[in-house]
């Protein structure tokens, strides 16, 4: 083989990968959004036909030999063809480790418990979804091994998620949030109650679905190549920098929760749309990791969205669409509404200061659950326990409890953390960002584009050609430091609270 060849013959395998991938994705999407609700048998056999097709077009001897050769020879690649072979050789590393037969299982199971979850969820029964997650969590478990067996399984998820991730550091850095975290709350608690009732009276959705339009229009997403649907929990998909689809849910009786789900899903699409051109059709298209997917994500949705600045230049718009359900209300008191501290059921609905909280409960459980020390059965138990000790509160089913969320219907064991160290991603971000950028001052005017600009500079547009870590040391030009993430929350809800 001589290295021409072998370049060529890396571009068309990826280009297989892409259409393979391409095809899931849709599939997928098509089952969280329209699909009619008893078709989840069939999809199963696609879904497993397809996994197969894509395990044997990478998992096979002829790949193994390319990456090899191509490795030997990386003297001989451009810098782009270096950093996909060594993507692409971890990947082929990982998955050829794991049988044919095993992923075609699984990927039918990913299904089946999908389905299983949402009736679960409609009925607010755990027990439908238990069979199905006790089996996952078995394939998890298996996984793991398979990735590492030298790491904790715990570990070994972690790391596909966020490269270099482990249970020591995740344990420094979440008690160093709870620290901050907990007394901030307790003194917000204490202080005058905000008042955000107006939130929770009747907006009509078709109304709500024409002021997200509105967002997204002001956030700079171009609707010719970024959709929005509707799905029990929203996400984002993205198959290349010019394909991009988010979906939201409407609650005709809290507008907030579409409001800020789209501007955070909108999130997660720019960065997906704001890769370089060159990386289009590779493995280095897209996101390089959760962690730094949900520091965009929730960039926009808190830091963003929940700003002064921000919430003021769109009251105005908001208030022209629900006349009725905003008579008397000001600005400022919408500002003050939208980020109100106070314990919570679910996740995707937590404010700003108490989500980690949320994050904490779930990666505690997550450890346990794959070390074998908690038993699936007893998830619901134990859930509520947490959430009483962490936040307060009572848990009243299983629905506003552990079958919330759709991560682990999914198999996404080690994916939650990445919400919270999004988080403190991008409150670092923010304070280089603030060096050269007037974020105050382009807030209040609406003109996000300075701030999306900064960021597709340092971040969107180098996709998944620097590894997790480097994409903020790039960014931040400095190391990873959460002291930023907690000085911002106790700046901000300081001067909300007036403690």
């Amino acid at each position: 083989m001589d290295i021409n060849t072998a370049k060529q013959a890396l571009r068309e395998l990826q280009l297989k990968m892409y259409a393979y991938n391409y095809a899931s994705a849709i599939v997928y999407l098509d089952a969280a959004t329209v699909a009619p609700k008893n078709t989840s048998e069939g999809r199963g056999v696609a879904m497993s036909v397809l996994s197969g097709e894509t395990h044997k077009l990478f998992c096979n001897d002829e790949v193994g030999e390319l990456l090899t050769f191509l490795t030997e020879h990386k003297d001989e690649l451009s810098d782009i063809e270096r950093r996909e072979t060594e993507v692409l050789k971890r990947s082929y590393d990982r998955q050829t480790k794991i049988p044919l037969d095993v992923v075609m299982e699984y990927s039918k199971l990913g299904v089946e418990a999908d389905d299983a979850w949402h009736r679960a969820k409609e009925t607010s029964d755990f027990e439908l979804f238990r069979p199905y997650l006790e089996k996952i969590v078995e394939y998890q478990k298996m996984f793991a091994g398979y990735y590492d067996p030298t790491k904790k399984p715990y570990d070994a998820l972690l790391d596909t998620y966020e490269r270099g991730m482990n249970t020591e550091i995740l344990d420094r850095y979440f008690d160093k949030v709870r620290s901050a975290i907990v007394p901030l709350l307790a003194a917000t608690q204490a202080a005058p109650e905000i008042d955000d009732s107006f939130l929770y009276k009747y907006y009509p959705v078709e109304k709500q679905k024409e002021f997200n339009d509105r967002l997204m229009e002001v956030m700079g997403i171009d609707r010719g190549y970024c959709t929005i649907g509707e799905t029990e929990h929203p996400f984002t998909t993205g198959t290349d920098n010019r394909h991009a689809r988010i979906t939201t849910h409407y609650y005709p009786e809290a507008p907030s929760f579409a409001m800020y789900s789209t501007i955070h899903e909108g999130g997660h699409a720019l960065y997906e749309l704001g890769g370089d051109d060159k990386y289009r059709y590779t493995c280095l298209a897209g996101g390089v990791s959760m962690g730094v997917h949900e520091s965009q994500s929730r960039f926009y949705e808190n830091i963003v969205g929940r700003s002064e600045g921000f919430t003021k230049f769109i009251f105005p718009k908001f208030k022209e669409m629900f006349p009725e359900q905003l008579e008397g209300v000001t600005a400022d008191m919408f500002y003050h509404a939208v980020n109100k501290a106070q314990p919570s059921l679910i996740r995707t609905e937590a404010d700003e200061l108490t989500y980690s909280l949320h994050i904490m409960i779930r990666y505690e459980l997550e450890k346990r659950i794959i070390a074998g020390e908690l038993a699936v059965k007893d998830i619901p138990g134990e859930w509520n326990r947490m959430y009483k000790e962490y936040l307060g509160i009572d848990v009243p089913s299983d629905k506003e409890g552990c079958l919330q969320d759709s991560h682990w219907s999914g198999g996404s064991f080690g994916y939650f953390p990445s919400y919270s160290l999004g988080s403190a991603y991008g409150a670092q971000m923010l304070a280089k960002m603030r060096e050269t950028v007037d974020v105050d001052g382009a807030l209040a005017k609406g003109d996000i584009a300075p701030i999306t600009a900064w960021l597709r500079e340092r971040i969107h547009r180098h996709a998944s050609f620097l590894e997790p870590a480097d994409v903020v040391r790039n960014a931040c030009e400095a190391e990873f430091d959460p002291t930023f993430y907690t000085d911002y929350l106790t700046k901000k809800f300081t001067k909300l609270y007036n403690l």
